[in-house]
């Protein structure tokens, strides 16, 4: 067998890259990379009927967003082992298929699909074709060949006993053979099946270690019997748990789908979390470290700690709060101006008084945010005042009622007024607002819980009293709070 470690991921361009083969490119890239060896990218595009238009440049697109830097692949990537693309190794699939006949392994099928029926109750339907033409005589293939009918080949599995191979994470996995159809290798168009091509290429491209799903576990004792058939050591069998989704009404887990959110890369990308914190958690989802508890990692830092040996067979949750956990501590880690450029898409378009604090607004933002889908919703209540709700001036806590809040706002708005708009800042007004308080004996609290409550509109926001006054500005700052002057005057 070949010891260089050679692993591959083989998609199917058929649309976005969902987060379970996302995860299986990343432990095929991290092993390889953690081996000295090599990674590829192969298009497994025999199916044609579901293939999309542009699926390759975009999965490519992804795998570069990830940091997944394929050694050999398709197009400009290159390597000795090409093509990398499995609609153009049509003759080598054919080669192979006609050496499967030759020695007795397989044979050719002229059923239409009519006829690929179950045999009748009471008989043995080995997964389902009853074999019409496994053994037909040669002169009867002859003929048939002679009058151009058309046929598919078939593997020609053993009709007793059984088939084991071993998998890293499951074991030794057996299957009794009567389990096994005679499975379809070329069909009649000369299209290899995914079994077939995937054995061939996985041989010719001297692959190392199989990392895939574990719904291919099934499919993996017809892999193994054809690598026996060429007289062909297999590679290694390592099958990924199922990422799973959590239901949020009735807490049951099934296999994760579109109805639990977001489910693939550039879905997440694009609600805005950012594409190193995807990949990072994206890795333990199924693997831990096994020298550290650390969970932040760089992609070096995953290579540096990546081993089959912390894979886990058991299904992994992906938790949209831990995410967003991890997608924080990726903001957090930014420095103020690669957040803000970073975030400044998603705020949309701002008004010029917005528009121009846009440093001040992200700093409030940057350790408040999960991820960046959030920072417009974040800042509505900046770009337009929400409707009075006078609830919001009841606070126990701070000693707060509507009522108060109307005799307090006038002396405030007098005081506010005074700064004039190149001392609107942050810090001054603070300052300015300490010191009366101080002086007039009022209770800050109170002071601050009923400027919020006039200039923000709403209970919870990024940034205190005077950080919202100061970002919206002299000018629209007192204009909010005479509004709501106004509105709890209208109250008496």
């Amino acid at each position: 067998m070949n010891t260089a470690i050679r692993t591959r991921f083989a998609p199917s361009p058929t649309g976005y890259m969902h987060i379970g083969n996302l995860r299986t490119a990343l432990y095929a890239y991290l092993f390889a990379r953690a081996n000295d060896g090599t990674f590829i990218l192969r298009i497994e595009d025999t199916d044609r009927s579901r293939y999309v238009a542009d699926a390759v440049d975009f999965i490519r697109r992804t795998l570069d967003a990830a940091g997944i830097v394929p050694d050999e692949g398709p197009d400009d990537i290159g390597g000795d082992y090409g093509p990398y693309v499995q609609s153009e190794r049509m003759e080598i699939y054919k080669k192979y298929a006609e050496q499967l006949v030759a020695t007795g392994h397989a044979y050719r099928c002229f059923c239409n699909h009519a006829e690929e029926v179950p045999p009748a109750e009471g008989e043995k339907s080995f997964g389902g074709y009853p074999r019409t033409c496994r053994d037909l005589p040669p002169e009867e293939i002859e003929a048939r060949l002679a009058r151009g009918e058309a046929y598919v080949i078939r593997q020609k599995m053993p009709l007793t006993g059984e088939t084991t191979f071993y998998d890293v994470l499951h074991g030794n996995v057996t299957i009794p053979n009567t389990e096994l159809e005679d499975q379809v290798l070329l069909k009649s168009d000369g299209m290899p099946t995914y079994n077939f091509a995937n054995v061939i290429d996985d041989r010719l491209m001297k692959v190392s270690h199989i990392i895939r799903g574990t719904e291919f576990i099934t499919s993996t004792p017809k892999h193994v019997l054809l690598y026996e058939a060429f007289g062909w050591e297999p590679p290694v069998f390592v099958h990924l748990a199922p990422v799973m989704g959590r239901d949020e009404e009735t807490g049951k887990t099934s296999k994760l789908s579109k109805r639990h959110g977001a489910t693939s890369f550039n879905d997440l990308v694009e609600a805005g979390y950012p594409a190193a914190a995807i990949v990072n958690y994206v890795a333990l989802l199924g693997w831990s470290p096994k020298t550290t508890n650390q969970e932040v990692f760089s992609m070096d830092e995953l290579i540096e700690c990546f081993s089959l040996e912390g894979l886990s067979k058991s299904p992994a949750v992906f938790d949209y709060d831990k995410l967003g956990w991890m997608s924080g501590e990726y903001f957090k880690a930014m420095t103020d101006e690669e957040f803000a450029e970073a975030a400044r898409p998603f705020a949309g378009n701002l008004p010029a008084n917005l528009a121009a604090r846009w440093m001040q607004i992200a700093k409030l933002l940057k350790t408040r945010v999960t991820k960046l889908g959030d920072v417009r919703p974040a800042i509505a209540f900046l770009i337009e005042a929400p409707a009075f709700d006078a609830g919001l001036y009841e606070n126990k806590r701070n000693k707060v009622t509507p009522a108060a809040a109307a005799e307090l706002l006038p002396m405030l708005i007098e005081i506010l007024a005074a700064l004039p708009a190149e001392h609107w800042e942050n810090d001054l007004l603070y300052a300015l607002l300490e010191e009366c308080i101080e002086r007039e004996g009022w209770r800050k609290g109170t002071v601050m819980w009923v400027l919020r409550i006039a200039a923000a509109g709403q209970a919870v926001t990024p940034g205190g009293a005077t950080e919202i006054l100061s970002i919206l500005g002299r000018e629209a700052g007192l204009a909010r709070l005479r509004a709501a002057l106004a509105h709890l005057n209208e109250l008496r």
